[in-house]
């Protein structure tokens, strides 16, 4: 049986290894961003993971050429017309991501379904920005995708049953793992358990407990974790934590989710384009 053209808009980081994994999965999928440049990028990010693996054996280069042969690249927006699934994957801004799904809902059919890769944001507020409310759902992967096996499929408000299980059984095909997240809850499960991990970590360097190479050692050693909270950090993006605690903050309005003044500051030198700014193990007080 043919598969589902799935879609994918934004093909940054998150965005092209969805594409990746849903072309690796043996489904068509068309790769949708504003200039051919970025798209150009997610390609080559392709391209690089792939030829390490045929370098060890684990994929012919005729199985690579396959793979990108079933990605479909697009600067044109209603090309999506196509996809019998769309997951969103642009920035973490709640009104680029309402443009972004009020576009494709006038360009889907009404059995489509459009997700959201967001981390973090209200299903529900997204899923306003459409008429199919019922066929809006979260779908967190998380970086890498082709590796990581966990994703989050998260209700919205109206989100449907039906909705949820399609969505889960794809994440089945693409060979993850997924979960159910009930209700529509800021940061879901994985972010509301990390998030305050990452701020009292924080805040035990700020106290002089201990130095950020030492509380990775502590979490690693002692609790088992493939890597520390700082190292985690600087792997996820030390900006995209601290927007995640400033939203959490907004929404909760609890001071548990206050971000630390030095990832603040930590963030800011990173922007004013200051070598310090590149992450914790950078970091020059």
């Amino acid at each position: 049986m043919k598969k589902q053209t799935i879609g994918v808009v934004g093909s940054g980081t998150m965005g092209g290894a969805i594409a990746h994994l849903a072309a690796l999965s043996g489904f068509p999928v068309i790769l949708c961003d504003l200039e051919e440049k970025y798209l150009a990028r997610a390609v080559s990010r392709m391209e690089h993971l792939m030829n390490k693996s045929v370098e060890k054996g684990r994929m012919t280069a005729e199985q690579k050429a396959d793979v990108l042969e079933r990605v479909e690249l697009t600067t044109d927006l209603s090309q999506m017309a196509k996809a019998g699934v769309v997951i969103e994957a642009v920035i973490e801004d709640m009104e680029a991501k309402k443009a972004v799904f009020s576009q494709l809902d006038e360009i889907l059919p009404p059995e489509s379904i459009i997700a959201t890769n967001t981390s973090s944001m209200s299903i529900t507020v997204i899923a306003e920005a459409t008429g199919r409310q019922e066929r809006v759902a979260g779908m967190h992967f998380f970086n890498p995708p082709q590796v990581m096996k966990l994703v989050e499929v998260v209700r919205g408000y109206k989100t449907s049953d039906e909705t949820v299980e399609r969505l889960k059984e794809l994440a089945r095909d693409f060979g993850k793992e997924p979960i159910e997240v009930k209700k529509d809850a800021p940061g879901f499960i994985v972010n509301r358990v990390m998030i305050p991990q990452f701020i009292e970590a924080i805040r035990l360097v700020e106290e002089g407990v201990a130095s950020p190479e030492d509380v990775d050692k502590a979490v690693t050693l002692g609790l088992n974790y493939p890597m520390g909270p700082f190292t985690l950090q600087d792997f996820a993006g030390v900006d995209i934590g601290l927007h995640v605690m400033d939203y959490f903050y907004e929404e909760f309005k609890d001071d548990r989710f206050a971000a630390p003044l030095s990832l603040r500051r930590l963030v800011r030198a990173g922007r004013l384009g200051k070598k310090t700014g590149a992450g914790w193990y950078d970091y020059e007080k």
